[in-house]
């Protein structure tokens, strides 16, 4: 039987090695002799701030014994949480996520334990602790996984936001998990948790589920604003409040997104009908400040959009009156121009359109927007997506009409950032425009590109193991 070590062994070992009494060594840890000697003595278990003192005083790297108080003090111990939690928290100071994964298992056998964790998991989550809420959101969700509960719910909604990234397709699985827990939540939380999966389905082009969860999300929304009107309820009030959008976005939302849908599908009529429903917000009731914001915010992207779903199913005309809207258009964001861009390349590519002085406009915008983080679905996951399309279209755009140092240029964005996203039908659309237009490649453009693919290749191989050859 493999015997386990003690701190205190290891600190009376350095007592002795060092020539230090229990009085000396408590002045060089700032600590109390007979605490020391306590702890020493094993008559005193200790906290984790202790144990940082003592190791400092051992002129050892933080957190060094971390393992050792987990073996001497937490497993095959009754838990302690007055013990346990600020421990973790330290944990999650330091980055030890291996410590916080050790103590998560050790002690959820017990679903005790299961509020104190999820609430330390809120508060670690609340200080932007992703990594080490993460563990404990899944140790909470593991132990009630047969328990039907709304905090099992709602520990599958923060799994499902902190592990949404670059990466589209664990993305999609991300959703996948999560959306059978969506009618767990609460039923304001349920608004917030659906619009983050409409935007995840958004950013891979799953337009079946945008549209599926689209239209759950604005029926629930319906029966919450109607309730709100109806009762006047300050109970229903303090629950709104939990929102992370006034309550009528979300009716409105949906059926932006809904537009989304059929603009995609080149159902341009149909995308109009929609479009036209969230321009109408005249049934909001509400006046106040934020209110008015979104509104102002829905009336700029219909008037957008209504143009735009007119330019993309042919009309070309409209192209000026699209240029002009965008010219004068107050508040325009940054994302605003990335699609207002990308817009306007489809149509040039579809209808084959000479838009290079349009170009010339946004080419100052689009520097920092790619670079920019955000905790915001949408800004997260869709932005990313149509910075990468329109990359390609600008690609398209200039390798048809003969400029090939732009077009291989936007091209190689593409291209990489469609790698970043794990978009493999876009990535493989991006090989086949290079192709195609390889002979009018400069050398070194060429080695550049083949390279890249090369380590796309290889960084898959060693990803997925190798393929034995055959004969």
């Amino acid at each position: 039987m493999k015997h386990t070590p003690t701190i205190r062994a290891e600190l009376d070992r350095y007592l002795q090695q060092e020539g230090l009494s229990i009085a000396q060594f408590g002045q060089l840890a700032g600590m109390n002799r007979g605490i020391v000697s306590a702890i020493v003595t094993g008559n005193k278990s200790m906290s984790v701030n202790q144990l940082d003192l003592i190791t400092e005083a051992m002129g050892l790297p933080e957190g060094d014994f971390y393992d050792l108080f987990i073996e001497n003090y937490i497993i095959d111990h009754p838990p302690n949480m007055r013990r346990i939690e600020p421990f973790l928290f330290r944990c999650a100071e330091l980055d030890k996520l291996d410590a916080i994964r050790r103590v998560v298992g050790a002690i959820m056998d017990n679903l005790l334990y299961s509020p104190k964790l999820f609430d330390i998991a809120e508060e670690l989550l609340a200080q932007g602790r992703n990594a080490a809420a993460l563990l404990l959101y899944e140790g909470v969700a593991e132990a009630e996984k047969y328990q039907h509960s709304e905090r099992l719910a709602v520990c599958q909604y923060r799994i499902f936001t902190i592990q949404v990234g670059d990466d589209q397709s664990r993305n999609l699985k991300a959703a996948t998990l999560f959306e059978p827990f969506v009618e767990r939540l609460d039923e304001i939380d349920q608004l917030d948790a659906l619009k983050d999966l409409a935007n995840v389905y958004r950013s891979s082009r799953k337009w079946d589920k945008v549209e599926e969860v689209a239209k759950i999300m604005r029926t629930k929304a319906e029966i919450q604003y109607n309730l709100k009107h109806e009762h006047k309820s300050r109970e229903c009030n303090e629950s709104t409040k939990k929102l992370t959008r006034p309550l009528f976005v979300y009716i409105s939302y949906a059926d932006l997104l809904c537009a989304s849908v059929y603009e995609a599908q080149g159902d341009y009529q149909q995308a109009l009908q929609y479009t036209y429903a969230y321009a109408n917000l005249d049934w909001i009731k509400e006046t106040d400040e934020d209110t008015q914001h979104w509104i102002g915010l829905f009336k700029h992207w219909a008037k957008a959009n209504v143009i735009v779903n007119k330019l993309l199913s042919g009309d070309i005309k409209v192209l000026q009156d699209y240029v002009e809207y965008i010219d004068t258009a107050e508040d325009t964001t940054q994302e605003d121009r990335v699609i207002q861009l990308l817009n306007i390349m489809i149509a040039a590519n579809r209808y084959d359109i000479d838009v290079s002085n349009i170009i010339k406009r946004f080419e100052a915008d689009m520097v920092s927007l790619s670079q920019q983080s955000s905790s915001d679905m949408y800004t997260q996951q869709v932005v990313p997506d149509y910075f990468a399309w329109c990359g390609y279209e600008l690609a398209h755009y200039y390798l048809h009409r003969s400029f090939y140092d732009d077009g291989f240029k936007h091209l190689m964005y593409s291209m990489v950032s469609y790698h970043t996203l794990n978009n493999e039908t876009y990535f493989i659309n991006c090989m086949g425009l290079f192709l195609h237009f390889r002979d009018h490649s400069a050398p070194e453009t060429k080695a550049d590109f083949l390279n890249f693919i090369e380590k796309v290749w290889m960084n898959n191989v060693k990803k997925n193991g190798t393929v034995d050859h055959c004969g």
